[in-house]
């Protein structure tokens, strides 16, 4: 057996309010929408994981999801100009990312990061 695909799934009331952030921020495509469940999907190829921590490194708190992009300053600036606060970083830790912490508008911890 072999894994094809793990899905993150995000208990909510309003899936709409996802589309400003997964959307216009993370720059995902919308590949399903049932009104009562909406996927969100990048075109990479990309390979499943799951990360079991007991922190999120230099002392944060775990995030609850952890999105890799290829411009970090970028992705910095569409989460500012959305008015959203930046709750760690950004930093350049010593295992070879840069990242941040923003809230997606469910409160859930987003890590967002680049690897050097």
């Amino acid at each position: 057996m072999m894994v094809k695909r793990i899905v993150t799934n995000i208990a909510v009331t309003d899936v709409s309010k996802a589309k400003q952030f997964y959307v216009n921020i993370l720059g995902l495509d919308i590949v399903m929408d049932q009104g009562w469940i909406a996927t969100f999907a990048s075109r990479a190829k990309m390979a499943p994981q799951i990360s079991i921590a007991t922190e999120g490194g230099s002392g944060t708190p775990v995030p609850d999801i952890s999105v890799e992009v290829d411009d970090l300053e970028e992705a910095k600036r569409r989460v500012l100009d959305a008015g959203l606060a930046i709750e760690y970083g950004p930093a350049k830790e010593e295992w070879g990312v840069r990242r941040f912490y923003v809230r997606d508008p469910f409160g859930r911890v987003v890590n967002i990061l680049a690897h050097d």
